[in-house]
């Protein structure tokens, strides 16, 4: 009785679905880097000086 069902559009659906599917193709040319592989504080110095264009 305490269920609660919420309606999800179709174009919302459709949304989530292509979202999946482009994060599944860019998992595929660009698999997640494994953490235990690299040092922690490199990694995190690395993602940082993505945006710096100096």
């Amino acid at each position: 009785m305490g269920q609660v069902v919420q309606f999800v559009s179709k174009s919302e659906r459709e949304r989530l679905r292509l979202i999946q599917e482009a994060r599944a193709i860019y998992d595929s040319i660009f698999p997640p880097v494994d953490p235990a592989g690299e040092p922690s504080s490199g990694a995190t110095a690395h993602q940082s000086d993505r945006g710096n264009l100096a």
